[in-house]
């Protein structure tokens, strides 16, 4: 019943106005201002600075700047087999399972479609696939990595509502992922084709990628793809746990694999926590 009121509340807000100001709140360089937020929000998360590459808060320049952190090299540590996966966050596994005839599993009771999710056309090995879904809580590591090395395909961006993406609202709010604001990054790896789906909720600021920068939301909200070549200038390719992009205030991650690819590790089950660099899949 909570998880019900809280997501009929969010329904009422103005989410995106929402967003904006937290957005404009954390691009703010005064230092009164920026070093206040930091602080506060340190003090309420208990948030670690040793494996920053910058350790005082009050060197960055913007909240933003401190939520979106670097990290040391050698912080986190990719798996040793150079053919496993990578898991792409630090966060708390939200879901992972196999793909049913196409629908993900959100919560009990909740499924949706996969199609939906990308906002376009699915390969079909993914359609059978599995997929995990990531959250990154406020207090985690911000930036996200490539599982696997891969070369992007496509991007899509998809604007849509900002839903908080905490368990409460994922277990009240129908095909919740496939209606918020979201960008849909299309891969291909030695093992077929994988899907990392970058998604928004209420006070993300924006969501960018290495290559593009800033992405969502997008000019005017209107739904978004680019198309990358195989070869020569434009084309993208990721190394296992190079940067791909980053959340602007905290979201989801959605990781999609092929039919007879890579399975995912058994320890990545609801609940667990996760970091960035250890074994995903494989």
């Amino acid at each position: 019943m909570l998880g019900f009121l809280f997501g009929v509340l969010q329904r009422l807000l103005p989410q995106h106005a929402m967003s904006r100001l937290v957005g404009w709140l954390a691009r703010i360089e005064q230092p009164g201002v920026k070093d206040f937020l930091i602080r506060g929000f340190m003090r309420i998360y208990r948030i670690d600075m040793r494996d920053a590459v910058e350790t005082d808060p009050t060197a960055y320049p913007t909240f933003n700047a401190f939520f979106t952190r670097a990290l040391l090299p050698g912080a986190r540590e990719l798996p040793a087999e150079e053919d496993a996966l990578a898991c792409p966050v630090d966060g708390i596994v939200s879901q992972s399972a196999a793909i049913e005839s196409g629908r993900i599993l959100q919560a009990k009771g909740f499924r949706y479609d996969l199609p939906r999710l990308l906002g376009g056309d699915t390969p079909d090995a993914l359609l059978e696939g599995s997929f995990a879904t990531l959250y990154l809580a406020p207090w985690h590591y911000h930036r996200i990595h490539a599982p696997a090395a891969a070369r992007l395909v496509e991007m899509r961006y998809l604007p849509g509502a900002l839903f908080s993406v905490n368990g409460a609202t994922v277990g009240a709010v129908p095909r919740l992922f496939a209606r918020n604001e979201r960008v849909a990054c299309l891969f291909e790896t030695d093992f077929g084709p994988m899907a990392v789906v970058l998604v928004g909720a209420l006070n993300v600021g924006s969501i960018e990628t290495t290559w593009a920068g800033q992405v969502a939301p997008g000019p005017d909200r209107q739904a978004s793809t680019w198309r990358y070549p195989e070869e020569g200038p434009g084309s993208v390719r990721l190394s296992r746990g190079e940067e791909l992009g980053r959340f602007n205030m905290g979201s989801s991650v959605v990781v999609v694999l092929p039919k007879d690819g890579p399975r995912i590790a058994p320890e990545i089950v609801p609940g667990a926590a996760i970091r960035m660099g250890q074994r995903f899949a494989g």
